[in-house]
């Protein structure tokens, strides 16, 4: 089993959002970063459990557990002309963007802001934290969500 941050902005796409959804399922699109994209069509699988962090907000930090509940498939956003994640390369014969269907795992009792991360030595060498890596979607290791997964509790 692999583990994971993956990154929204609460004003766009917020755990509480994820709860709400049908089936608490929802298609993670709209990544458009190769990294990112090959962490989702090479590297996860059903089942990984992915830490939900809400970025780009007053207080950042990890707002739920989630999971991934498919294997990745084409972001069909890239086909679609008025969408704002359309790209004019991609073809539905070659797609260029992929995505994962994330599903509601469960709550954590506290939120655990970035500030406090940020204050444990044990989560020091999180990826997260490391200077100028904003990737949307990044590794964890077990250990460190075991970490934060306590925090939270």
């Amino acid at each position: 089993m692999n583990y994971w941050l993956m990154k929204s902005e609460p004003n766009v796409f917020s755990f509480k959002d994820l709860k709400s959804r049908p089936k608490k399922t929802e298609p993670w699109n709209g990544v458009r970063n190769y990294q990112a994209r090959n962490f989702m069509r090479d590297e996860m699988r059903v089942g990984d459990l992915i830490l939900f962090y809400h970025s780009s907000c007053e207080i950042p930090g990890v707002a739920g557990i989630a999971k991934v509940s498919s294997a990745p498939y084409p972001d069909s956003t890239q086909f679609d002309k008025k969408s704002e994640y359309f790209d004019p390369k991609a073809t539905p014969e070659n797609p260029r963007w992929i995505l994962i269907d994330v599903s509601f795992e469960k709550d954590l009792r506290s939120f655990v802001s970035l500030e406090e991360i940020r204050n444990f030595p044990e989560l020091s060498k999180m990826r997260l934290l490391q200077k100028g890596n904003r990737l949307s979607i990044l590794p964890v290791s077990e250990e460190e969500f075991k970490f934060i997964l306590k925090l939270g509790s």
